[in-house]
């Protein structure tokens, strides 16, 4: 199933790789614009789609090797965040962002993660009378008082 996914009457599961970045708060965007150049990140009628999840904590010792020199202490670093985007399953345009992604990235050996998964995509059935959708109830999040 997970190579061919399946369909339900409003939703079709297709087959993706999710990609993960870890980069600090400050880097995400210019990672992920650089991504978009080479890639639009569609779902449905959007584009540009990814999840962006706020701030944990890196843990890592630099060793022998690293650009900065081995060190003896653990380092933390605050303010790492990740961000997720789904991908078709296109070797060539994986291959590119993880390129982009190494070109772009402040860390000389960042965090990338790639997972098999299935994406839901909407069938485009009307449903625009239900009252869950958020146009019929308070609105869109950007103009919500």
């Amino acid at each position: 199933m997970i190579q061919t996914g399946f369909d339900t009457r409003p939703i079709e599961m297709q087959p993706m790789w999710l990609i993960t970045y870890q980069a600090p708060a400050e880097d995400i965007d210019r990672v992920f614009d650089a991504i978009c150049a080479i890639t639009p990140l569609v779902q449905g009628n959007t584009d540009r789609n990814g999840y962006r999840t706020p701030g944990g904590q890196e843990y890592y010792r630099p060793r022998e090797g690293t650009p900065a020199g081995a060190e003896d202490e653990l380092r933390r670093r605050p303010g790492v965040n990740e961000m997720r985007f789904f991908l078709p399953r296109d070797e060539n345009v994986l291959d590119a962002v993880i390129e982009a992604i190494y070109e772009v990235h402040s860390y000389y050996e960042p965090v990338i993660i790639v997972q098999e998964v299935l994406r839901s995509l909407c069938r485009g059935l009307d449903y625009s009378d239900n009252p869950h959708r958020w146009w019929n109830n308070n609105g869109d999040w950007k103009t919500a008082p």
